[in-house]
């Protein structure tokens, strides 16, 4: 009811007639199709170069660590520079990166230790690069569609972590590994070839002039302390995060002792996961920026609550599948949702370290494991998850009843959006 009629009709489609919104998104499609299949394609080289259960967790924990602990550096250095011009250089890095592992493979002195030196660069150009696509983004769309683009980037995200490791998959089969480097330089070149296509973008200079990068950081924090709404709509984003989304590191166990159908079962769950994130992602993107985000919010996240803990109890395997489409679709809605609104909420100023705050959450997320894991244990993994999921319901409850903040974010939306419309 506050927003205009415009941007009410905003939706996926009026998003994609803009032309440097079109240059991003397909950009966004290679990028993640390759980051996505290249995750399985290391995977597999760690194995067949070490043979080791170990090798595979380094692997991931070299990418991990950095987009953690540079986010914060990436986000500050967002504001401070064209942000085109950033992650054409972080893509390049990572297409670099991709093209001296070609070239060892290709001459037979590929080694772990290169593997896990490359890995670690990628995770280092990761941080730079999301919160500036994330800023030119906003920028490129505006406030009134914000939602809209965001949807539809994640639901090429949410393609990708399925199709992705796939693609990576058959041509590993069909060929080699070597072909699987071959078709990912490509398609990271692309994404800069794309973002050639976008204007630079510098971000608004804050008030009282240019501060030392740490003083930047540290502005960051103070800008969401003072920013109540900003920090409320952080810290909501989280609570599924941790409470819930860390089902999907028990299902390898759950697979075994609910259905006992072997790996094969663990790929179809997987798979369905992706399909259930892309639906949420469209759904949201048809819906357009309309009002009503707290309610949006609020039923995707019991929404997700809900369907997860009918997906533990049900016996059925094939039965199964159906609720957790829906618990992923509530899901990746939830989280489109939350992520716009943040980012209609902040100065253009401090969009990239906000940017990088919400790469933390997800670099985060595995801390939620521990718990969950723990009670499983003791409770087998249906009953650990189950648990999660009332646990999520009641601290939604309680965020909903004593946060005053959050059951008006509506109009303090509106009103972000108002004032950015009128700059413009």
């Amino acid at each position: 009811m506050f927003e205009s009629p415009a941007a009410s009709k905003a939706n996926a489609p009026s998003v994609l007639s803009i032309p440097e919104f079109r240059w991003l998104f397909f950009g966004n499609v290679a990028f993640f199709f390759a980051m996505q299949g290249q995750i399985l394609t290391r995977t597999i080289l760690a194995w067949d170069l070490t043979g080791s259960a170990q090798s595979l967790a380094y692997i991931n924990l070299v990418v991990a660590v950095p987009m953690i602990f540079v986010s914060l550096v990436g986000g500050a250095i967002t504001d401070r520079v064209e942000r085109r011009q950033l992650v054409i250089i972080g893509q390049c890095l990572i297409t670099c990166n991709e093209l001296f592992i070609l070239a060892l493979l290709l001459s037979g002195k590929l080694a772990f230790w290169h593997l896990l030196c490359t890995a670690f660069v990628a995770g280092c150009a990761f941080p730079f690069i999301m919160p500036a696509r994330m800023a030119i983004t906003v920028n490129v769309v505006g406030p009134g569609r914000i939602q809209s683009a965001m949807a539809i980037s994640s639901a090429a995200m949410n393609l990708s972590r399925v199709a992705g490791p796939a693609m990576a998959g058959i041509i590993i089969s069909q060929f080699s590994v070597v072909g699987a480097y071959i078709v990912a330089s490509l398609l990271y070149g692309s994404a800069v070839v794309c973002m050639l296509f976008v204007k630079p973008n510098t971000p608004k200079k804050p008030e009282g002039g240019a501060k030392p990068l740490l003083a930047d950081i540290a502005y960051g924090f103070e800008y969401i302390r003072r920013n109540r709404p900003v920090m409320i709509c952080l810290l909501f984003g989280l609570v599924p995060m941790f409470l819930a989304m860390p089902f999907q590191n028990l299902l390898v166990m759950l697979v075994e002792q609910n259905w006992q159908v072997g790996e094969s079962g663990l790929g179809i769950l997987m798979g369905a996961g992706g399909v259930g994130g892309v639906l949420g992602s469209v759904w949201i993107a048809r819906r357009g920026d309309k009002s009503e985000r707290l309610r949006l919010m609020i039923v995707t996240v019991i929404g997700f609550a809900v369907f997860l803990a009918v997906f533990t109890q049900t016996k059925n395997f094939y039965l199964a599948l159906l609720p957790l489409i829906l618990a992923n679709l509530c899901a990746s809605a939830f989280q489109t949702v939350n992520n716009a609104t943040v980012q209609i909420l902040v100065d253009d100023s401090v969009r990239g370290r906000m940017s990088s705050f919400m790469m933390m959450s997800f670099g985060l997320t595995p801390l939620g494991v521990l718990p969950m894991a723990v009670a499983a244990d003791h409770f087998g993994a249906a009953y650990a998850i189950l648990g999660a999921c009332v646990a999520l319901v009641i601290v939604t409850a309680g965020f909903l009843g004593l946060s005053k903040t959050l059951r008006t974010i509506d109009g303090t939306v509106q009103q972000a959006t108002t004032r950015t419309q009128t700059k413009r």
